[in-house]
């Protein structure tokens, strides 16, 4: 029984000596920095890296971020020079410099991004405030950004931290300008449309009338050539119905009769009834008529 009383003692020993040592000892990392608290209260800052002790069950030990850090306030709507409203979304890369200082002011990265976040937003719309929308998409924005990080960086060592950059990530127009904006956008095309198609349609004209002068110029070429040509043609037919007139006068009088029938009566089956005395007795000789 005494054997194993002893033994748990011992156990009890080894495991208050185990939190005790657990609880005294602890690590800060390349990324971080470190303040050792007691009762809630600071006591000592650290921001090399290594194995730190600390007193166990009364001081604590919290930690912050050595790195760049990101603040990304909530979008704002902001009134510009020219009365214009747009929605302004903007953010801020920093450091903590002075952990014992931003501790006291804010106590946490969360804390700290509400609280200056709202400093960001007011140092934003006072100086955009100063200028239309057309500078804030032109060289001009760089001025801008500089008069911004300038007015913030006044109240970085309030904080502790340390302003490395600040941007105005994106503008947007509220849905009442931008309808506003959309409507005269599309004014303006319609406009520069009905002025390209009246444009076109008097060129379309130009062309049209260009191209019917042209087809009246060649017709009445085409009809004067076609008109000299069939004079000849017909010259150099009569010509040679001329010469083969001379050559038998009598055939050709048969030939012509012939082609008058033809041309009078056509390709049809009807009966041809020469009268007595007619001219194509000449070539068809005296009929007889048989009661």
């Amino acid at each position: 029984m005494k054997f194993s009383t002893r033994n748990l003692v011992i156990v009890l020993v080894l495991f208050v000596l185990f939190l005790t040592v657990t609880g005294a000892f602890f690590t800060v990392n390349e990324t971080k920095q470190s303040i050792v608290l007691q009762f809630g209260e600071p006591r000592k800052v650290i921001t090399e890296p290594g194995l730190q002790f600390k007193i166990p069950f009364i001081q604590d030990a919290v930690f912050l971020e050595s790195r760049m850090l990101n603040l990304d306030p909530m979008p704002e709507e902001m009134i510009l020079s020219d009365q214009k409203r747009i929605i302004v979304d903007s953010f801020a890369r920093y450091t903590i410099i002075d952990p014992l200082k931003f501790f006291q002011t804010v106590r946490n990265e969360a804390t700290f991004s509400d609280r200056f976040g709202r400093i960001l937003n007011a140092a934003v719309r006072g100086v955009i405030a100063q200028y239309p929308l057309t500078a804030l998409l032109s060289e001009e924005r760089t001025e801008i950004m500089s008069s911004i990080q300038k007015q913030v960086k006044l109240n970085e060592i309030n904080y502790g931290v340390s302003i490395i950059d600040i941007r105005i990530g994106r503008t947007d127009l509220t849905e009442q300008v931008s309808n506003n904006v959309f409507q005269r956008m599309r004014s303006e095309r319609e406009k520069e449309a009905n002025l390209l198609r009246a444009q076109g349609e008097e060129l379309s004209k130009e062309i049209r009338a260009s191209a019917d002068r042209q087809k009246t110029v060649i017709i009445a070429d085409a009809e004067r050539i076609s008109s000299i040509l069939r004079g000849e043609g017909d010259a150099q037919k009569n010509k040679i119905l001329g010469d083969a007139y001379s050559l038998d006068e009598e055939f050709f009088d048969f030939l012509r009769t012939m082609q008058a029938c033809k041309e009078t009566f056509g390709d049809t089956e009807m009966s041809m009834v020469i009268v007595p005395g007619q001219v194509c007795e000449k070539f068809f000789g005296e009929i007889e008529i048989n009661n």
